[in-house]
C-alpha cells in the first residue's frame, strides 16, 4: 500500500497544506504534482492520489486555496449533488477569482521546489496534472516552468481561459481531455491548432458522453467510461516523458 503523509509547504504567502502519497518501497520515484478541482481536498482526491502513487509516482496534492483556511476550506456534502451545487459553487467561485495568475506561479514554485527536496522524489523534471480549474492550474504552471515540468495534462479544465499565448512557453508533452459538453468540435479545432502553433507535443481530445467533472466519482457528472479514458491517457504521457522511478 502507498504511504500518505500530511504536509506543511512554505510558501510567500504563508504555509499551504498538503498531502502526498507514494510507494513504500524506499526508492525514489517521479514527482506528480496534482492539482484538485475548484472543490479541493476531499476523498475522491485522495483517492485518485493514491491510484496515481500505486504505478510508481510522488504525488503531491496542494491546498491551492489555502489562503482562505486549510482543508476543508469549505465543507461539502458526501455526494455534490444538483441540489447542493449552486450553493457549494456559490462559496468556490469567490475563491477562484481571487487565486490570480501571479499567485498560480508564485505557489507553483514553492511546490516545485518541495518536490525537488524530497528524498523520495528522483532527480529531474516532474509532470503536473489537474481537473477542472486545476487543469488550468497546471497549464500555468508548466508554462512558467518549462524546465522543471516534462508532462501536463487537464481534465474538464478551461485551459482556453488565457488564450493562446499560455502555450508559448510549454515544452511539455501535453494531454488535454475535454468534457463533450465543455467544448465544441470548431473549439477543439481552434485550441489544437494554437497548441500547434506553439510547437508542443500534445493529443487534446473530447471524451465521449461526458459532461464538466466527468472524473469526479462524488458529483453528478460522474463518467466511470470518461475516468477510465482519463487514466488510459494520463498514465502512458507519465511513462514515457518521467525519468523511470
Amino acid at each position: 500500500m502507498p504511504t500518505t503523509t500530511t504536509l506543511q509547504i512554505p510558501t510567500a504567502d504563508g504555509l499551504a497544506d498538503a498531502f502526498a502519497v507514494f510507494p513504500d518501497s524506499g526508492r525514489r520515484h517521479p514527482g506528480v504534482l496534482m492539482y484538485p478541482d475548484g472543490f479541493g481536498i476531499r476523498p475522491v482526491l485522495r483517492d485518485m492520489a493514491a491510484e496515481l502513487a500505486g504505478h510508481g509516482y510522488y504525488v503531491l496534492v496542494p491546498n491551492v486555496f489555502y489562503r482562505h483556511g486549510p482543508t476543508p476550506v469549505i465543507e461539502l456534502p458526501e455526494h455534490i449533488g444538483e441540489e447542493a451545487r449552486s450553493g457549494v459553487m456559490a462559496q468556490v467561485m469567490p475563491l477562484i477569482g481571487a487565486h490570480t495568475a501571479e499567485r498560480v506561479r508564485s505557489d507553483a514554485d514553492a511546490y516545485l521546489g518541495f518536490l525537488a527536496g524530497r528524498p523520495e522524489v528522483g532527480d529531474g523534471p516532474v509532470a503536473v496534472t489537474g481537473y477542472c480549474i486545476g487543469g488550468l492550474l497546471a497549464m500555468r504552471t508548466a508554462a512558467a516552468y518549462p524546465d522543471k515540468v516534462a508532462a501536463v495534462a487537464g481534465f474538464h479544465a478551461p485551459v482556453g481561459a488565457d488564450g493562446p499565448e499560455l502555450f508559448s512557453t510549454v515544452t511539455a508533452q501535453v494531454h488535454l481531455g475535454h468534457a463533450e459538453g465543455d467544448i465544441t468540435p470548431e473549439g477543439l479545432d481552434e485550441l489544437n491548432r494554437s497548441l500547434d502553433a506553439a510547437g508542443a507535443g500534445f493529443t487534446s481530445e473530447i471524451y465521449p458522453d461526458t459532461v464538466h467533472g466527468f472524473t469526479m466519482s462524488d458529483t453528478d457528472a460522474f463518467s466511470a467510461s470518461g475516468l477510465q479514458r482519463h487514466w488510459d491517457r494520463l498514465l502512458p504521457l507519465l511513462e514515457r516523458s518521467l525519468p523511470a522511478g
